[in-house]
């Protein structure tokens, strides 16, 4: 269900039909393994309608705000786990990767993987939209690459991480939950639908600062060096997004980000 439910994400901007029909396949799938429930039913029927609404209603303005509020508002609820009806299974709990790090675990996330499709239904650019490149771009794309050890490394300096090889047995399955249910949810959300809005309404560079403040806000939870950290890499993603107008060069940011962490440093923060 996992691999189809990636699959549907993989293809929702080249082949949004075949990307609808695997996603359908996957929620049968969800019912059938206990991963849904019939809550989860009314949530697809509702969202649904409101964009069959939406197709079907494109010559009022005003109507085609308050679609866009509500799907945006749904996408927000998908995203922090906010609709009854989703059983995402742990893959992992409660478990060290390395001896220096702090435990944690993480889930397959049927839920945060549909934000993508409710924002394209919103945006029809949110994974191809308008661009500033760079003067010279091979720099650019380098200094972005060299970036994300660099990054890493200041929290290091910073003491919120260390030095720490890790090679888990199940990186496999975090790789396919990190990549499609949470770098491109995230992406779709922050990147994709917020920065782009943003970029239209204030301009490129203030869209970016903004974004990504608030995409370091997302993650307060986990303390103020987790904020700044945040905030920092949401800077990398939003450059790679404002300079290729590509949602899935930004993910790919992220995800690399996200993998230089677990496989050289202490994941997910050093335990003092």
């Amino acid at each position: 269900m996992w691999i189809i439910l990636a699959g549907a994400l993989a293809a929702l901007q080249p082949a949004r039909r075949l990307a609808l029909l695997l996603l359908a396949l996957a929620t049968l799938l969800g019912f059938y393994q206990d991963v849904l429930a019939w809550p989860a039913l009314l949530l697809f029927a509702g969202t649904a309608a409101v964009v069959a609404f939406r197709i079907y209603d494109r010559d009022h303005p005003r109507r085609q705000l308050l679609t866009e509020a509500v799907l945006v508002l749904i996408a927000i609820g998908l995203f922090l786990h906010l609709f009854p009806g989703f059983a995402n299974p742990r893959k992992i709990d409660d478990v060290q990767v390395g001896a220096r790090s702090v435990a944690f675990g993480f889930s397959f996330n049927f839920d945060k993987a549909l934000v993508p499709f409710v924002l394209l239904a919103c945006l029809p650019t949110l994974f191809r939209a308008p661009a500033s490149p760079p003067r010279y771009k091979l720099p650019a794309a380098l200094a972005l690459i060299a970036a994300v050890p660099l990054l890493l490394y200041s929290a290091v300096l910073l003491g919120g991480l260390a030095v720490e090889r890790h090679f888990p047995d199940w990186l496999g399955a975090f790789m396919l939950a990190n990549l499609f249910f949470v770098s491109l949810a995230e992406e779709a959300l922050f990147r994709g639908y917020l920065q782009q809005k943003l970029a239209l309404a204030l301009g490129g560079i203030p869209a970016l600062l903004l974004s990504s403040l608030l995409f370091g806000l997302a993650h307060l939870s986990g303390g103020l060096l987790l904020v700044i950290f945040a905030t920092l890499a949401g800077l990398l993603y939003g450059l790679a997004w404002h300079w290729s107008g590509r949602l899935w060069l930004s993910t790919a940011l992220h995800f690399a980000l996200n993998m230089t962490h677990l496989l050289f440093f202490t994941y997910p923060a050093l335990h003092h």
